[in-house]
């Protein structure tokens, strides 16, 4: 089977690396892609949001799956649009992609569907949560404990446009947790802990994500699936009996507080970059379960989780979240995977034969181990072996959680 992967972060990366051990498939595309999806097949020069360009890409290929990775695209309806043109896509049509695309609509299904989450406030005060109700690359929350916080809070979220949503604060672990579904079954994969906070012990500002591990300790997969059971299911319910079925990847972002789980928010894809730690531990074909959902059918699809852990260090731009970089050259990542290392680029580009950076998280490294204390040591080991100008990293994910494992 041909398949087309669009997007060019380092989910798609590590989708395509993933997608690419399958013996179902015949060809790898993407659209826009990157140097390291190059690597793995054909870049094509399509943007992302290029609907009408997806579609005849899709077309000349004779694409058997199109994936779509971003969240823009699946609210804008490039899954409704490659379907209705006879093209498998594996995402949510726009009326369900709302679950991520307006957080008042999502509130609004949880209520319907009886899921736990947070209470929304009639006014904005210490402590609470202020939220860009649409899409905002994953920096539209604002947790606020001072009055400081919430004013900057609502001039932050309001200067993202839209309405804006107040939420008590909740307190507790948070949880990553995704299922593959065809719009009423589900396939629950590992869950992960991912690091919005630009600086060490969560501090400075929110950011698309610096950095992930799975699993999380101490959750099985009984655990998960459990989860998936109460969380998912009854959202997917929900969300069927508006006729709008979710077929793609469902993705929970929960609290896990003294009282029980609750939903933090809802997206409508794979994390980033939480899939850069899921995928290195995944057993089993992705591609056959991908197109089974897309088909509307996973009945008899798994896909376990190997027995070891997986951490991811985003290496990202000196001035991220604030600005990104373009054109420092990149050393060192032929020498992080010389040292066992998993390296997905996420914000890269090729200039005459060198790799520079193009973006604000510009590199994904994961280690691997048999736990979570060896599979950090080798993330950071990976991470500090690459160089460009600027570049910085989070320096304590999953350092407690290791070092708890260890004790």
């Amino acid at each position: 089977m041909r398949v087309l992967i669009v997007g060019s972060g380092g989910r798609e990366h590590a989708l395509a690396w993933k997608l690419s051990q399958s013996s179902l498939l015949k060809e790898l595309h993407a659209a826009p892609g990157n140097p390291g999806i190059a690597d793995l097949g054909t870049c094509h020069p399509v943007r992302a949001e290029d609907g009408e360009g997806l579609l005849e890409l899709a077309r000349s290929l004779e694409v058997g799956l199109a994936v779509i990775g971003p969240e823009g695209p699946l609210v804008s309806g490039l899954a409704d649009e490659l379907r209705y043109a006879g093209v498998a896509a594996f995402g949510p049509s726009a009326a369900a992609a709302r679950i991520e695309g307006s957080k008042s609509f999502a509130k609004e299904v949880l209520s319907a569907a009886g899921v736990p989450t947070a209470a929304q406030l009639p006014i904005a005060r210490p402590p609470c949560v202020i939220k860009a109700d649409g899409l905002a690359a994953g920096k539209g929350v604002f947790v606020c404990r001072t009055r400081d916080e919430v004013d900057a809070g609502l001039r932050a979220a309001s200067t993202l446009g839209g309405d804006v949503l107040i939420e008590e604060l909740l307190e507790g672990d948070e949880l990553s947790v995704f299922a593959v579904t065809d719009g009423r079954r589900t396939i629950p994969l590992a869950a992960a802990r991912d690091y919005k906070r630009a600086g060490d012990g969560d501090s400075g500002p929110n950011t698309g994500g610096m950095g992930a591990f799975s699993p999380v300790p101490p959750l099985g997969q009984r655990e998960v699936d459990e989860l998936v059971e109460q969380i998912h299911h009854p959202v997917l319910d929900e969300l069927a009996a508006r006729r709008t079925p979710f077929v793609g990847l469902l993705y929970a972002g929960l609290m896990l507080t003294d009282a029980g789980p609750r939903v933090l928010e809802f997206n409508c894809r794979f994390g980033d970059p939480e899939t850069q730690a899921i995928m290195p531990l995944l057993d089993g074909d992705l591609l056959a379960a991908l197109f089974a959902a897309a088909g509307g059918d996973v009945r008899g699809i798994t896909l376990a989780t190997a027995p070891r852990a997986a951490v991811t260090v985003v290496v990202a731009a000196g001035g991220y979240p604030e600005s990104g970089d373009t054109g420092s050259a990149i050393t060192g990542v032929e020498d992080a995977e010389a040292l066992g290392a998993l390296v997905f680029h996420a914000g890269t580009a090729r200039r005459d034969g060198t790799l520079v950076t193009s973006g604000g998280r510009i590199l994904n490294v994961t280690g691997m181990g048999d736990d979570l204390e060896h599979a950090r040591t080798l993330a950071y080991e990976g991470a500090a072996a690459i160089e460009f100008s600027g570049a910085r990293y989070r320096r304590d994910l999953a350092a407690a959680e290791a070092s708890s494992a260890v004790r």
